[in-house]
């Protein structure tokens, strides 16, 4: 009986361990924000199934921190004339540094598998029905100097154009590093989507740790 209550117990510890490590993260909507425009349009920005990778930096560097990124972002567009939204789509992050070396803060973003649609987003899943690979849209990278202290920056890693009342854009293990920061790095992503008037609505994230 004591082994068979062993055995079991051990199972339990298995099983448990591997739900927890194969389990999605933060799957489905995220976040999401609206704003009524100079036009009467209800403008509505999404972050669904946003997740942040931290790797050990192939650089073997203690002041870098690097990670893969995987989520989408999507807008809805209603009211008189939401046919005729023109506008821009944004992905980004703020990016929180406790600490840096006097040198700078260097950042560097590439974006590997972008998905592109305009289908009806309204209610998961999403018809997704073209892939663009790789890299159609050219890497980030950024400098920033914060002293010896610490800092915020926000970097839009890509924006592509949208049109009409509804659409979405995804990226697939996108690659960002960041180096040059002495301590933990906070990331919080963003959506952002900013209309051809003018008018913009951005929803942010939970931070993500990348110690």
């Amino acid at each position: 009986m004591k082994v068979l209550v062993r055995t079991l117990t051990a199972l339990l510890v298995a099983v448990t361990a591997l739900t927890v490590t194969t389990a999605p993260a933060r799957a489905g909507l995220d976040n999401e924000l609206s704003l009524v425009d100079e036009q009467g349009r209800t403008l509505t920005v999404q972050q669904w199934d946003t997740f942040l990778n931290g790797v050990f930096p192939l650089d073997r560097n203690r002041l870098t921190r690097e990670w893969f990124h995987s989520g989408r972002a999507a807008y809805i567009v209603t009211g008189e004339k939401a046919d005729d939204f023109e506008g821009s789509l944004e992905l980004g992050y703020q990016i929180g540094f406790p600490w840096s070396l006097g040198v700078g803060i260097n950042f560097s973003y590439t974006t590997p598998n972008i998905l592109l649609d305009a289908a009806d987003i309204t209610t998961p899943p999403f018809g997704l029905n073209s892939v663009i690979t790789p890299n159609l849209f050219p890497g980030v990278s950024i400098s920033a100097d914060l002293g010896n202290g610490p800092g915020i920056q926000e970097v839009a890693t890509f924006s592509v154009d949208v049109a009409g009342p509804t659409g979405e854009v995804a990226v697939s293990n996108a690659h960002g590093t960041v180096t040059g920061a002495a301590g933990g790095v906070l990331l919080r992503p963003f959506a952002r989507l900013i209309a051809a008037t003018g008018d913009s609505v951005t929803t942010y994230g939970e931070p993500w740790n990348m110690n």
